[in-house]
């Protein structure tokens, strides 16, 4: 017979506030994301909102349309969490100003940016047009770091408090068991990912760079001869001339890119892999959850040798 498992305190504080707010029968709380991962953050602490993500997987989140869906989506919100640091400057502020909606404008307290709350790494000096996506506060993929997932989910539960202030207990709950659950995650997947330091990849974009630093991988080369420009020709020979002489360990590319400049690079350099991979939260498995992302994450990236 097998053992019974006592259920974790913090599972056990998950279960106690979904059976109490559904015993409350309040109303739905409305968040508008815009990106998967922060839609998959706000269902850990608001398992009851309706959460709309304005972008999934397979696309660039620099580079969205404003669609009049979206902007329905923002209209209806009471809550609206997007990464910040310019990566929307493209199409967020549209959506703002045709929404009509005050709760979700900047400084309001239904705005909240991810990157307001954490450390960004590689600040650039302010760029032209022609220099591609450059980000002067710094890198914005910080939801690749699950340290600094940690960070966000503490703004994001004090926000949700100030918005749905009824609920401010449940909330309080729910960070409490997330950031246990959370930092017991980090440790497990920290020591399955130890073989990995030390690791050199190719890259296109700098996508992963959060994730790479925390498990102690270095992206000798990206594939883009500037930020968010497809990969050249002539380009992609310098990186070959660069890596060589020293392969890396594999070529990155996320889901929503083009995968064949990197299978070009890979051919020339011989037995190098390419590992095309979710850069956030997918629709169906196996990277449809926060936890599930960073493990398939790992996996593939301890897979590649």
């Amino acid at each position: 017979m097998q053992p019974i498992r006592s259920r974790p305190p913090w599972r056990a504080a998950l279960l106690a506030g979904a059976l109490a707010l559904a015993a409350g029968g309040a109303q739905a709380l409305s968040v508008f994301t815009c990106e998967p991962e922060w839609a998959a953050l706000v269902r850990e602490l608001a398992p009851h909102a309706q959460v709309h993500s304005a972008t999934h997987a397979r696309q660039d989140p620099h580079h969205i349309e404003a669609r009049p869906s979206l902007i329905a989506a923002l209209r209806r919100a009471d809550l609206a969490v997007c990464t910040g640091a310019s990566l929307e400057a493209g199409w967020l502020p549209m959506l703002q100003q045709r929404s009509g909606n005050a709760k979700v404008q900047n400084g309001a307290p239904g705005m909240l940016y991810a990157a307001d709350h954490v450390s960004l790494i590689d600040p650039k000096p302010p760029g032209t047009p022609f220099d591609g996506d450059v980000h002067t506060e710094g890198n914005p993929h910080v939801h690749l770091d699950p340290r600094r997932i940690l960070d966000v989910a503490r703004a994001l539960g004090e926000q949700l408090q100030v918005v749905d202030a009824p609920r401010r207990d449940l909330y309080r709950q729910r960070l409490a068991a997330f950031e246990v659950g959370w930092r017991e995650r980090i440790a497990q997947w920290e020591r399955r990912a130890a073989p990995l330091r030390g690791s050199r990849v190719a890259a296109q974009h700098t996508t992963y760079a959060y994730l790479f630093r925390w498990l102690g991988i270095e992206q000798v080369a990206d594939l883009e001869p500037k930020p968010g420009m497809p990969p050249s020709p002539g380009h992609l020979q310098r990186v070959l001339e660069l890596t060589r002489a020293n392969p890396p360990r594999a070529v990155v590319v996320s889901s929503y890119q083009d995968a064949n400049p990197a299978q070009w690079l890979a051919q020339q350099l011989g037995r190098v892999p390419v590992l095309q991979m979710p850069a956030t939260v997918t629709e169906e498995p196996p990277a449809a959850s926060l936890p599930a992302l960073f493990d398939h994450l790992i996996e593939r990236l301890l897979a590649a040798r």
